[in-house]
């Protein structure tokens, strides 16, 4: 009877778009180079149904299009569904009952069984329904090596944080960027963040992160972060783009030695046509520890008062999460899906290793899930001074951050 109402569910829902061609906005942050040719693998699949992807890309990466989104929704004038990163973003929008309910979805198509790891459907989860379609696992937890520059510095690529460090100055004598670092204030952040559970340690990250534990952040094993990041700022100091994929692009085109930055950063390698293992090498954890943040995108649909509307959403959500629309996607995008039985053996070597780290299990929750907005801001904030502000020394940075962690929610 169970496996009879869920078959009857989903026919449901694709007889209803099948009868009736609709046109739905698709918000999304998605602009740079790698980042166009994978959402353009969306857009062809829905297209494909008969329906009408109408492309409402934001430039300017999360930080600039969140707000956007999440304006135009309570302002009524929703989109048909837009990205955003699962976790807490869209929890108030849920509260206030503006998104669409996709539990008939998830139970029809069984994602309780297929998504992998099960903490990325928890994060669409709210008092047991589920508002959101996860449609990748993306993780920060990397750092992107250009053969080239460190060919001609003549020295060997690292292998991991230390032996990166010790090839700066001969990375500078050649005239190169020895770190990467563009202006956004998320990329600062991030880097902190992946630099932290190298350095700390995933217990430490976790007491700070998940427990809220200030002592912790203001303890030794965040001094060693801390310290680091005035070597990764120096390191960055020429590095005078705002963009991250303006930042990735001096990996590419070997003025720089490196970048951290999360997997995304896959997708202009391959719009560029380099080889993983030939043309760059990639780090995960620095390295250092080998682990994988299993942070991601997320498809919400605001609600609409038109129930051919609600219907075509319904298909895309399934559609987001179907073998062969994941695959195609995550190939282009440089991410892993959120399923773990697809074909991945056209994955590159930087995806193979992912896809490892993640079949071992050595991963964590990611930030976006385990902070609210309002810290993460805070903590942006902090560190976009930081990095930009060499007066400001370690200790004096720990302690504001230490202060933030204190008054968390």
């Amino acid at each position: 009877m169970k496996l009879t109402t869920k078959l009857l569910a989903a026919t449901a829902m694709i007889s209803a778009s099948a009868a009736s061609a609709v046109e739905l906005e698709v918000t999304h942050w998605w602009t740079s180079g790698g980042e166009a040719a994978a959402v353009s693998k969306f857009a062809e699949a829905w297209n494909a149904t008969g329906n009408t992807w109408v492309d409402g890309a934001i430039a300017g990466s999360g930080g600039t299009a969140r707000p956007i989104i999440i304006s135009r929704i309570l302002g009524g004038d929703p989109m048909g569904a837009t990205q955003l990163n699962h976790g807490r973003q869209a929890e108030e929008l849920i509260e206030a009952g503006m998104l669409l309910d996709l539990t008939d979805v998830a139970e029809a198509e069984g994602w309780k069984d297929i998504v992998n790891p099960p903490t990325l459907l928890d994060a669409c989860t709210l008092d047991g329904r589920i508002f959101c379609a996860p449609v990748n696992i993306h993780s920060w937890q990397w750092m992107w090596l250009s053969h080239q520059a460190f060919e001609d510095a003549g020295v060997d690529v690292p292998s991991n944080w230390d032996e990166f460090v010790a090839a700066a100055p001969a990375l500078e004598a050649a005239g190169k960027v020895p770190l990467a670092m563009g202006q956004q204030p998320w990329q600062s952040s991030g880097a902190f963040g992946v630099m932290t559970i190298a350095i700390a340690g995933t217990e430490a990250w976790l007491q700070v992160n998940r427990d809220k534990d200030a002592d912790v952040a203001a303890g030794p094993e965040y001094a060693k972060v801390f310290e680091a990041a005035v070597t990764a700022r120096e390191m960055a100091a020429d590095s005078n783009v705002q963009d991250w994929n303006l930042a990735t692009n001096l990996v590419i085109t070997g003025q720089a030695g490196g970048q951290i930055m999360g997997d995304w950063a896959q997708g202009e390698f391959q719009v560029a046509e380099q080889v993983a293992g030939e043309d760059y090498t990639c780090l995960p954890g620095l390295g250092v520890n080998e682990i994988l943040d299993t942070a991601g995108d997320a498809f919400y649909f605001p609600k609409q008062d038109d129930p051919e509307i609600e219907a075509a959403q319904k298909e895309m959500a399934a559609m987001l999460l179907s073998p062969d629309v994941q695959v195609a996607f995550n190939l282009a995008k440089g991410s892993l899906p959120i399923r773990g039985d697809v074909d991945l053996s056209a994955a590159n070597d930087c995806m193979k290793k992912g896809l490892e780290i993640l079949a071992g299990g050595n991963v964590l929750p990611s930030g976006d899930i385990l902070l609210s907005p309002d810290t993460q801001g805070q903590v942006e904030d902090l560190m976009v001074e930081f990095w930009n502000d060499p007066s400001i020394t370690a200790a004096d940075a720990q302690a504001r951050y230490a202060a933030i962690i204190a008054d968390a929610d």
